[in-house]
């Protein structure tokens, strides 16, 4: 389901859901009874009484009778007070007081139900919240009302707090209303079948409701089925409830389709059900979670005509052994309640087997060990006669360790130990004098399901077995006799200090128990929980209290979820995001974000969203412009012939691309300009019009299913135009594209579809392609798109008085909040939404402190990150703020992330109402002054530069950026600011590239010479750019001072590096020497001989890459070579270069005026490779390959781009990039590129066979001619082509520029 109809179904349940709890509410407005007050004193019951006349009786609202209520004898955790309402009873709110005219009361409480006043269940809030806050005195009421109602015959209160000045004292009351049902039994061999009325139309929505209780973790609640073989299923696996919807009786996955839900449903009690269909959106809840899924159209129309209940017959089909076990209660299909009927005895149903209608259940005791400090001793049986012992239990846990249970032998010689251990079961018997024995059995059993143990030793041999039938058995023959000594610790041992003694090595076991047996005879909890037997320690009993923290998931983006007793894990590894519940991406949402973090082009993971639903995809993203462009590939970009196919009058074209939908509509929306090529090659076809004016040819764009468009490339959109039009060049006149002129010669229509609302192009539909003489070919270019709207989106407050409002912040479970800001206060607040006492709020404390607070019903939480330099700086910094159920987490530009836990079994919805206040508070006076910049929460970026546009005093964007990235500008690059964002200019650089780091190299063969001429203003700029002296008149153009730097790789010694020629015979030389030593010969006076600076590093004709700077200040020269040393040395002669001609860089053409020794190395030019070639400010390698057409910069010989250098390392980049692969070449004359899977099969062929030659060839020939070359550098020639060399270039793979025919043109696909 695509993102936007998941939300329409969302909201639309929603709704309903609002509808619903409307209508509920008005019913539990009439059902608030009292149901206390009528009770009679024999239906209370109590852990004990102080007297009889505190007795649970007494424990009635606002009453007096007696002591004024109920106290127990002793006031601690383990006291209780329970009433039976008589029948299963609708309640809907309690209601406490302390004891009448006394200092008596407690101050929390927990509440449970029943149906049996056994197996209680506790009553939480938010899933997690058990404790209800109490009274503060003896006599005034404190009432709760259920958020969710429930159903019980039974209701008791566990006081867990009181006056500490007092005891336990306690008055109550509840409130609601009878409750009706329907309720049939099924002990596994029995069912209903209904035989459903036929339908006279088909249904476009259908439902289910049902309650169920079960003991049994496995079963078929109910199946129905039709004469067009469909199926329905509900059926509880594992504690879990599936819906099974089947087409045919076929195993294939595409034959059935299944939703699951819930968990622990097999804890006897009930669980309410809804399945509803609308169309082909499905929604299925269990109690209070609900799962929304589109299904198949196969399974959107059911037409069931019979229904069995308590087991999947049908269709000849019965397994007794999936039969359910338990009660089903008011089962309603489609507004029929359908065990009404059974009990009616309609002739629809027929009952099978042994079906009651009422409820009987088996009573089993649990008890629940709540923490490390529970532990349950008991009496053993010790029978010195008898050579024969057993235990038994059955448990259910999520822990992976914990011990079950430990004694000792008789006369403490040796003892057992029962444990979990990884997973298993672990037997270990240690006797004094011999090796302890071990047995182990079963495996994952922290699974939290029921398991049973049972340890049996008798007749020489130990038993030790792991869910009987259906598990594993380990056995032993120790050769000493294993008997029960005295007492039998379950869970743990009593804390130290304790007189009874009992040591455990492991952990504390925390889960369930229940059925316990020492020597076949139960254990009655009921005594112990009277303490009329054996001894504990923070046990719940008669309940088993067990929670599934996974169930429904907090862990997001596919995060699987673990747990433990206390608490869950979410892995978040190959999700691509992170967090305690895989809720941040670690992904930024856009190319122009990578690229101002430093990275180059190549591909990257984009999540447009970033914690949203959509999922990260892998993009293309070039920065080698000043622009960030995405490249959005589909499935044909190429240039695809249409020819004649018989039978078909239209030629259709549908074009994927590798992105979901919300994926591509994320991009586009968020993109400043998105641009797609559209080019139509045509001869004798036309593209819109005929000359009656009919429609012929259209593309479909647009997000979704997209809409028909009919305009072309460069036209605006519904125009039925093509460029040509709008630039007045139409081959006809008479026509708005040159392809309806009809022409027999090939003419063309191109141009870039810009607008954003039209884009992508989904579809291509050419309509004159089939009349005789008529051949076209089309490409549709892959979509590009440059720009964020979201990263530089401002707003600046230049006052701690301004603000900018929002609608209230959803953020219930999981909230993040990011964003930069830029400030020269020292405090203020950026971000807060208040509720009625929840509340969310970031500021700036300090000038180095940063606070991210919040209260989601816990008292508030603060999380603090401090940094060593200041904050006010006026320099952005970068926050990021996330609060889930389990931390919180604040993180400061790339400073640690400090973390808060949250509480584990605290209140986690955040619940807010007013207005979202930026740059302000509600609460306080002080706001915040300052910039923030791309503010987002749970990946939804708020536009606040359209609402500083209409807020007074608050201005839209915030300029100043080079004050924080102007260190992403290397090698010399200077930040320019921009109204948003910046750019380097790198014209002061040897590189280039979008952050001057993309080396400028040139692989130079022996007759290849670069001669850059100086001009007077350069000269100026130069002696600026290199000179700290006072400027003077430099009419002859003369120098003070030189910066010269370099990268070379050379086998060639000696060597020419450069050369700076004079009007006065003065010059300037870098070389290597006979020994491959660098000199730097300097000529600055004519008529005396050049002063050589020779360095004393060697060896650098080696084949490998050198660095040289050479910087001279007056007669003061340094030259440091790669990370050696640097050397300095002092000239003699004169100080000014003057008249400066020429940079020559390679062979020396003219040097007649040289000495004869520097003349003759110039003329063998230099062998292998430069780079990065700066003097001063003027960089001619950059000048010569990059604008040959401008510069000053003149060629001699082939110029060769080379790879020689390596490229600035940037210590910003975050992520390894892959290059793109290279694009296809050209064909022959007259012809364009051609995808080749949509030409004629023998074309294909021959083309294939053709390409497979030449590439063969060029192969063997590259190869010959790179060994020829041996020591030379690898490149690649890109020397520009001069007109008169190049012959008439074919159409390729590149949209023309023009728009009339030319000579080759009029040839194409002749």
């Amino acid at each position: 389901m695509d993102l936007k109809h998941k939300n329409v179904w969302r909201v639309i349940a929603q709704v309903s859901l609002m509808l619903f709890n409307l209508c509920g509410d008005t019913k539990e407005e009439m059902c608030h009874s009292p149901l206390i007050s009528g009770l009679q004193p024999s239906s209370f019951r109590s852990s004990s009484l102080l007297s009889s006349s505190h007795g649970p009786g007494f424990a009635k609202l606002n009453r007096r009778e007696g002591a004024g209520g109920w106290s127990p004898l002793n006031s601690d955790k383990y006291q209780w007070l329970d009433a039976d309402l008589g029948r299963r009873t609708h309640i809907t709110a309690v209601a406490t007081q302390g004891r009448y005219g006394s200092s008596d009361w407690q101050t929390s409480y927990l509440l449970m139900f029943s149906d049996t006043g056994h197996n209680w269940k506790q009553y939480r809030q938010e899933g997690t919240i058990g404790a209800f806050p109490g009274n503060s005195n003896a006599d005034s009421v404190v009432q709760h009302k259920l958020h969710h109602p429930v159903i019980a015959q039974y209701v008791r209160l566990i006081p867990l707090d009181w006056n500490p000045n007092g005891r336990i004292g306690l008055r109550l009351e509840v409130y609601g209303c009878p409750y009706n049902s329907d309720i049939v039994s099924f002990n596994g061999h029995g069912s209903l079948l209904y035989r459903l009325s036929p339908r006279t139309m088909q249904m476009s929505s259908e439902s289910i409701y049902l309650r169920f209780k079960s003991m049994r973790n496995s079963g078929v609640l109910l199946h129905a089925e039709g004469l067009n073989e469909q199926s329905l299923t509900l059926e509880l696996e594992r504690g879990k409830l599936f819906l099974h919807l089947r087409k045919g009786r076929s195993l294939s996955p595409d034959s059935r389709h299944v939703v699951s839900l819930g968990s622990l449903l097999d804890d006897q009690h009930w669980h309410h059900v809804v399945v509803e269909r609308h169309s082909n959106h499905l929604n299925l809840s269990v109690d209070k979670s609900t799962v929304w899924v589109q299904i198949p159209t196969r399974f959107s129309h059911w037409d069931h005509d019979q229904m069995s209940v308590g087991t999947d017959q049908g269709l000849g089909s019965w397994r007794s052994d999936r039969n359910f076990q338990g009660c089903l209660e008011n089962l309603v299909y489609n507004g029929q309640n359908l065990v009404n009927l059974a009990k009616q005895k309609d002739k629809q149903v027929t009952v099978k087997g042994n079906v009651t209608f009422s409820c009987a259940e088996p009573v089993f005791v649990a008890m629940t060990f709540t923490s490390p400090q529970s532990f349950l001793s008991l009496p053993g049986v010790a029978d010195p006669s008898s050579m024969s012992m057993s235990v038994g239990l059955q448990f259910r846990t999520w822990n992976r360790e914990g011990l079950l249970l430990t004694f000792d032998f008789p006369e403490k010689k040796g003892g057992v130990r029962l444990y979990l251990s990884k997973t298993r079961l672990h037997l270990q018997i240690n006797k004094p004098g011999r090796a302890p024995l071990e047995l182990q059995a079963g495996s994952a059993l922290n699974d939290g399901q029921w398991h049973s143990v049972d340890l049996i030793s008798g007749q020489g041999r130990l038993t030790i077995t792991v869910d009987r039938d259906e598990g594993a058995t380990a056995q032993a023959s120790p050769p000493f006799l294993i008997t029960l000594g005295g007492q039998l610790f379950f869970g743990g041992c009593p804390s130290e200090g304790s007189s009874q003694e009992c040591t455990n090595p492991f952990r504390a076991f925390q889960g369930c128990m229940r059925l316990l047996t020492i020597n076949n005879q139960p254990v009655n909890l009921i005594k112990l929980q009277q303490r009329l037997t054996g001894n504990y320690s923070h046990l719940q009993i008669d309940m088993c209290g067990i929670i599934d923290r996974c169930s429904p998931s907090h862990c997001e983006h596919g995060g699987s979820c673990s747990q433990s007793w206390s608490t869950f894990h979410c892995n978040c590894s190959s999700t691509g995001y992170t967090g305690a519940t895989c809720h941040s991406s670690i992904y930024e949402q856009s190319c122009e974000a990578y690229k101002h973090k430093g990275n180059t082009s190549g591909y990257y993971y984009i999540d447009v969203d970033g914690s949203g639903p959509i999922k990260p995809q892998l993009i293309f993203c070039n920065m080698t412009e000043d622009k960030t462009w995405v490249v959005i590939q589909h499935n044909n970009t190429e240039l695809t012939k249409v020819g004649p196919t018989p039978g078909k009058s239209q030629h259709a074209a549908h074009f994927e691309y590798a992105f979901d939908e919300e994926q591509l509509e994320a991009i586009i929306s968020q993109s400043e300009h998105c641009e797609q090529e559209l080019v139509y090659h045509c001869r004798k076809s036309r593209l819109f019009n005929t000359a009656e004016g009919a429609q012929l040819s259209w593309w479909v764009g647009g997000p979704g299913s997209g809409q028909v468009q009919t305009y072309w490339g460069g036209a605006p959109p519904g125009s039925q135009q093509c460029a040509c039009s709008q630039q007045q060049n139409c081959v006809d006149p008479k026509h708005h594209c040159n392809c309806d002129a009809d022409l027999i010669g090939w003419t063309n229509d191109s141009g870039l579809l810009t607008h954003k609302e039209s884009l992508p192009v989904r579809s291509l539909v050419l309509g004159d392609v089939q009349k005789p003489g008529s051949e076209s070919a089309y490409k549709v270019g892959p979509l590009r798109c440059h720009g964020d709207k979201n990263i530089w989106n401002a707003a600046f407050f230049n006052k701690d008085t301004l603000y900018l409002h929002f609608p209230t912040f959803n953020g219930e479970l999981n909230a993040d909040i990011s964003f930069l800001f830029k400030t020269t206060s020292s405090s203020g607040v950026f971000v807060e939404n208040l509720g009625i006492r929840d509340f969310i709020r970031i500021e700036l404390n300090t000038s180095t402190e940063v606070l991210f607070s919040f209260d989601v019903g816990n008292g508030p939480l603060v999380v603090s990150v401090k940094s060593d330099f200041p904050l006010n700086d006026n320099r952005w910094h970068r926050i990021q703020a996330e609060r889930n159920v389990k931390e919180a987490s604040l993180r400061l530009d790339q400073l640690p992330a400090a973390t808060q836990q949250a509480p584990a079994d605290g209140h986690i919805h955040l619940q807010l109402n007013s207005q979202l206040f930026i740059g302000g508070t509600a609460s306080r006076q002080k706001g915040f002054r300052g910039c923030i910049r791309s503010l987002q929460l749970n990946g939804i970026t708020l536009d606040l530069e359209e609402r500083a546009k209409i807020t007074p005093g608050v201005q839209a964007g915030c300029p100043g950026y080079c004050s924080t990235y102007s260190s992403l500008c290397q090698n010399h690059g200077r930040c320019v600011e921009r109204t948003k964002s910046f750019s380097c200019d790198c014209s002061s650089s040897p590189y280039t590239g979008a952050f001057c780091d993309k080396e400028v190299s040139i692989s130079l063969k022996p007759g290849t010479s670069i001669s850059y001429t100086f001009t007077e203003q350069m000269v100026n700029e130069l002696n600026r750019s290199g000179s700290t002296f006072p400027s003077s008149i430099f009419s002859d153009m003369t120098l003070r001072a030189e910066n010269i730097s370099l990268s070379f790789r050379t086998s060639q010694s000696p060597a020419l590096l450069l050369y700076v020629s004079s009007y006065h015979s003065e010059y300037l030389a870098l070389l290597l020497n006979k020994q491959e030593k660098l000199e730097v010969r300097y000529k600055l006076e004519s008529n005396k001989d050049a002063e050589i600076l020779t360095s004393k590093v060697k060896n650098l004709a080696n084949k490998q890459l050198h660095s040289v700077v050479v910087s001279r200040l007056a007669e003061s020269v340094s030259v440091q070579i790669d990370r050696n040393e640097k050397e300095d040395f002092n000239l003699t002669s004169d100080v000014e270069f003057n008249g400066i001609k020429s940079l020559i860089l390679g062979r020396l053409h003219n040097s007649g005026e040289l000495d004869p020794e520097l003349a003759r190395l110039g003329s063998l030019g230099f062998t292998g490779c430069l780079s990065t070639v700066l003097f001063n400010s003027i960089s001619p390698l950059k000048e010569a390959l990059l604008y040959p057409n401008t510069s000053p910069a003149i060629v001699t010989g082939p110029l060769i781009q080379s790879a020689c250098g390596t490229t600035s390392p940037n210590s910003y980049a975050a992520e390894t990039t892959h290059q793109q692969s290279g694009q296809s070449g050209s064909v022959g004359a007259g012809q364009p590129l051609v995808n080749a899977i949509r030409s004629d099969s023998a074309l294909i062929g021959g083309v294939i066979a053709v390409v497979i030659f030449v590439s063969v060839s060029a192969l063997a020939i590259l190869a010959r001619f790179l060994y020829r070359r041996k020591g030379t550098c690898r490149s690649q020639d890109v020397k520009t082509v001069k007109p008169e060399d190049a012959p008439g270039l074919p159409f390729s793979n590149q949209s023309s520029s023009q728009n009339g025919p030319t000579e080759n043109q009029k040839e194409y696909f002749n």
